[in-house]
């Protein structure tokens, strides 16, 4: 039996979050390389240079603005132009990509990297890789680390200003870790890990369910309370703990494999994030998996939260032959590799005409 360690990412939520900065991070050194994206930078340094006022023996020694993409051609860069510098840890601050780039940075020059995200969409702040893409925009791999980050630092004042886009599209890709782990478990023995990623998951869709309406409507009345703070942590640290326990074949199914085929539609990007297409893509495993009562309840959800239901919704028509890329696509996507039973085109495409008429829950109430 070989040894296996789990490293996790400590994390501070809170409005005056950065002020804990020098408690975790003066261990570690004193020169900080921050890299972030234009706009978050705009709107979080400046709080972060305020706590740093107020926090002996840490300095930004550097500030970088990452670009658009996490590409490895960057974090290459990156990590020839400040090695050998002096650097002591890295300060990763922004959306994903930004902090892919600098958890990839941190990892190649061998120090310790801490999060800042300023949008509440994703779990990169905790997660232990950077999913990073070519020049073009194109997915190229997952760059794995022995760990995450150090601690993460969520500033909710910070958060709550973000665009609310960003914020309910990562409610849908929560909501999808809890069906996607147990739909692509389901039959299979679990090793510890797994198993508790798995139990940790439904946290993912119970907490969202109970809070993220009000969450939104904290958003929209620009007053953060105690339910807007659960579903930031729910989107940013419960997410990121079930993605670094479980196999990775656990972390995704049909409703991300959904997302990257309806991504062969030109234009969609452009209105759509990510999230939302995956969480249309949960309905269609539901509907997929003969779940009738669960969807209902997920599509009244999803409408409460502004998130798109169906392809109407979204603009495209229920037409084979234009939505035959999105099927293929999504029966062909890796995500479909570890799932209970094998799934066609066919299954997919009447999912996807049957999501088309589903009603919510409070319609089958009242039915």
């Amino acid at each position: 039996m070989e040894n296996l360690t789990k490293l996790f990412a400590g994390y501070t939520i809170g409005p005056d979050s950065y002020k804990e900065i020098g408690r975790f991070c003066r261990p570690y050194g004193k020169n900080i390389l921050l890299i972030g994206g234009k706009t978050a930078l705009e709107k979080g340094k400046p709080r972060l240079d305020r706590a740093l006022e107020e926090t002996e023996g840490l300095s930004i020694m550097d500030a970088v603005v990452f670009g658009k993409e996490c590409t490895y051609e960057k974090i290459h860069e990156l990590r020839d132009r400040y090695q050998g510098k002096g650097v002591d840890m890295v300060f990763g601050m922004g959306g994903g990509k930004a902090m892919d780039t600098a958890k990839g940075v941190a990892w190649e020059l061998g120090v310790p990297v801490f999060t800042f995200p300023t949008v509440p969409s994703n779990c990169a702040a905790m997660a232990a890789l950077s999913v990073v893409y070519r020049p073009d925009g194109v997915f190229d791999s997952f760059y794995f680390y022995d760990r995450p980050a150090i601690h993460c630092f969520m500033d909710t004042d910070v958060l709550l200003h973000a665009p609310e886009r960003y914020f309910r599209a990562g409610m849908g890709d929560t909501i999808a870790k809890y069906f996607e782990c147990w739909f692509s478990a389901r039959g299979d023995w679990l090793d510890y890990h797994s198993a508790l990623g798995r139990e940790i998951s439904r946290l993912c869709y119970e907490r969202i369910c109970a809070c993220g309406r009000d969450a939104l409507r904290q958003v929209r009345e620009d007053r953060p309370g105690d339910a807007f703070m659960q579903t930031v942590l729910t989107i940013v640290v419960n997410t990121g703990l079930v993605s670094h326990l479980v196999e990775d074949c656990y972390n995704c199914a049909v409703a991300h494999s959904v997302c990257y085929g309806l991504n062969q539609m030109p234009g969609l990007e452009e209105h759509f994030l990510h999230g939302d297409l995956v969480a249309y893509g949960v309905l269609v495993q539901l509907v997929l998996d003969q779940d009738r009562e669960q969807v209902a309840e997920v599509k009244a959800l999803l409408r409460d939260l502004g998130i798109p239901t169906t392809l109407t919704d979204m603009g495209l028509p229920l037409d084979r032959d234009v939505l035959r890329p999105v099927v293929k696509e999504t029966v062909a996507g890796p995500d479909m590799e570890h799932i209970p039973y094998p799934v066609t085109e066919n299954m997919i495409w009447e999912a996807m005409k049957e999501t088309e008429s589903l009603e919510g829950a409070d319609s089958q109430k009242n039915a």
